[in-house]
């Protein structure tokens, strides 16, 4: 289906996955949790790490089969810039008392350096969580500056920027259907 290139889809260079990709993504990561996680004695937790994480962490929630509670934290590894600036911060921490008693899955949209999500599997790992796995739809390996493999992947994508299904630049283009490439003369200003 053509669509009309109105508002920010005039942004986009090209279409990278179509909704109908990232629902069959969500759909399989979803399947693969249930097989892991459908006979645990711990709780499931999804925590998802805001923003960009919230529209694919509705969608997987949503096929899960295993019962899961939500949470949420808000981490930074961005100054102004659209590069990494290689120090993790904590915006909005987890607070709770029940950790051990959690399979905590951390959602993230997208994996670059790799960096952020390393750094939160030692912090809820110290924090006394009972196991801690990532999960994320978009995965781009060749960014990575640390050694780290996400537990649940998406798809692996090449070194461009990306928007939409949450991914955003400069709080725009998350309500997008589809991820695409954002014109670079759009970010490289």
């Amino acid at each position: 289906m053509e669509r009309n290139l109105m508002g920010h889809d005039s942004d986009i260079e090209k279409v990278l996955l179509t909704e109908d990709q990232i629902a069959s993504a969500v759909t399989d990561i979803a399947a693969r949790i249930d097989r892991d996680f459908r006979n645990s004695e711990r709780d499931l937790l999804l925590l998802g790490i805001l923003k960009g994480s919230v529209v694919f962490m509705g969608d997987l929630m949503k096929k899960l089969k295993t019962p899961v509670e939500i949470d949420f934290m808000k981490v930074s590894s961005y100054g102004s810039s659209t590069e990494s600036s290689g120090k993790v911060n904590i915006l909005l921490d987890l607070h709770r008392s029940d950790l051990s008693d959690k399979n905590i899955i951390i959602v993230e949209d997208i994996i670059d350096s790799g960096r952020t999500l390393s750094y939160l599997v030692k912090y809820l790992s110290v924090a006394g969580a009972g196991s801690v796995r990532t999960c994320t739809l978009l995965d781009k390996p060749s960014r990575r500056t640390v050694e780290f493999t996400p537990d649940y992947s998406g798809y692996s994508i090449p070194d461009e920027f990306v928007v939409g299904y949450g991914l955003d630049y400069n709080e725009h283009y998350r309500a997008l259907p589809y991820i695409g490439v954002l014109k670079k003369d759009v970010w490289n200003k």
